[in-house]
């Protein structure tokens, strides 16, 4: 019988190859035309390879984490009958691919003559399972919870969203009995995982900013009282607009300081000896997701206030999380900020998101008892740390920024003062 041979096919601008993030097929899979063949990861995106013809797999072109040229052979699929103009058909556009948690199925027919019965209250068993459905996490922790016959109805969870840190809680702490330390006989076993698709970019894009920057890391602290004061007034009197956090309102000053300071705001071509200090400040805002950290990118923050700051920010944040984030979301910022929130710690040393030459982290807030004055007052206090690369940016530099961009938040009038 004729084969098919699919080559993987042009899939972005400027590619040159993809990774193989996951097969969807195996040698000797009977696939129909439209079906989902693998998941190819390139420096932009996420791509899911559909088959344009129906048959048998009798070719594959490696194993996951495997990268591959475009142009190669992806997989070779035998036609059945008269291969005609099939085998000449060209290859469809690829699809972002988009991961659903689907485990519903459609219910078999029913014959019009068969008598309905009454129904049944469900049973005790039944209530948990549709308990457990509506529970939302990713497919990899709801796998891991069923691997471990552990229910996701009864994981507690921030937001009611389970993820792998909640499952750990519970395995830990979520006996009937209360606390119980992990005994060796419910020990994990040992357990090898391949780095490959998001992760592995990762480890090599912070691999290659540490070992091409020279970083040094300033910290200093700021007094935040009047600037949650502030945040307080205006989310008690904000009617429909989102809720503010911290995030928007440092994005402001972080904008507002960058024109004094234009190296800060710069990338840094290396190969070529060029440093590009941009007018336009688009922040990259590192976001942790179930797959790995990324950074989608607020574009020219500069000319948005604060609640279209919040508004992009929880839009972009939902869509790294969702997978849904688009190429150009993803790429092309001059500046990043880290924030772990309430897990900031005393002090970071973030790793700059190569070219660019510079990520600021603040770290959490903590009330502390200070002298204001020849008196001891309780107030809101929060370090900031920013990483710089050496080669662009001298140490003067980074600490005269710093303190200019904390004159501006702990005088937090001056963020909407020309």
């Amino acid at each position: 019988m004729p084969k098919f041979t699919f080559n993987l096919p042009d899939i972005g601008e400027g590619i040159a190859e993809a990774e193989i993030v996951a097969w969807h097929v195996k040698i000797g899979d009977i696939i129909s035309e439209d079906q989902p063949l693998a998941d190819m990861m390139t420096d932009k995106a996420t791509v899911e390879m559909e088959s344009p013809v129906s048959g048998v797999v009798t070719k594959v072109a490696g194993e996951a984490g495997d990268v591959i040229a475009i142009g190669a052979m992806l997989v070779e699929i035998e036609i059945a009958g008269d291969s005609g103009n099939e085998a000449e058909k060209p290859a469809k556009e690829p699809i972002l691919a988009v991961v659903e948690d689907e485990n519903a199925h459609m219910p078999e027919p029913v014959s019009i003559a068969e008598v309905t019965p009454p129904p049944v209250a469900p049973t005790a068993m039944q209530h948990a399972m549709s308990v457990a459905d509506k529970v939302t996490a990713s497919p990899a922790v709801r796998q891991r919870a069923k691997d471990l016959g552990v229910d996701l109805a009864d994981v507690k969870a921030a937001g009611g969203h389970v993820r792998h840190a909640d499952l750990d809680a519970f395995l830990t702490y979520g006996s009937q009995m209360g606390y119980r330390p992990v005994h060796a006989n419910v020990r994990r076993a040992n357990e090898a995982v391949k780095v490959i698709g998001l992760r592995r970019r990762i480890a090599d894009n912070m691999a290659a900013s540490k070992r091409h920057i020279p970083h040094f890391t300033y910290v200093e602290e700021i007094d935040v009282t009047a600037i949650e004061s502030m945040r307080a007034d205006l989310n008690a009197n904000r009617g429909t607009k989102p809720k503010l956090t911290m995030l928007p309102m440092l994005i402001v000053a972080i904008c507002k300081t960058i024109p004094q300071f234009p190296m800060i705001n710069a990338r840094f071509d290396d190969e070529a000896g060029v440093v590009t200090r941009h007018g336009a400040v688009h922040l990259g805002m590192a976001t942790q997701t179930d797959a790995g950290l990324m950074v989608p990118v607020i574009r020219d923050a500069q000319d948005r206030n604060i609640w279209q700051l919040a508004t992009e920010i929880a839009r972009l944040a939902d869509a790294a999380r969702s997978g849904s984030a688009k190429s150009e979301e993803l790429s092309g910022s001059t500046l990043t900020i880290t924030s772990l929130g309430p897990l900031g710690g005393i002090a970071t040393t973030p790793v700059i998101n190569r070219p660019e030459v510079a990520i600021i982290g603040p770290n959490k807030i903590v009330e502390r008892p200070m002298f204001v004055g020849d008196t001891i007052e309780a107030r809101k206090l929060m370090n900031l740390s920013m990483s710089c690369d050496h080669r662009v940016v001298d140490g003067w530099d980074a600490a005269n920024y710093v303190q200019t961009l904390k004159k501006l938040i702990e005088t937090p009038v001056l963020l909407f003062a020309d």
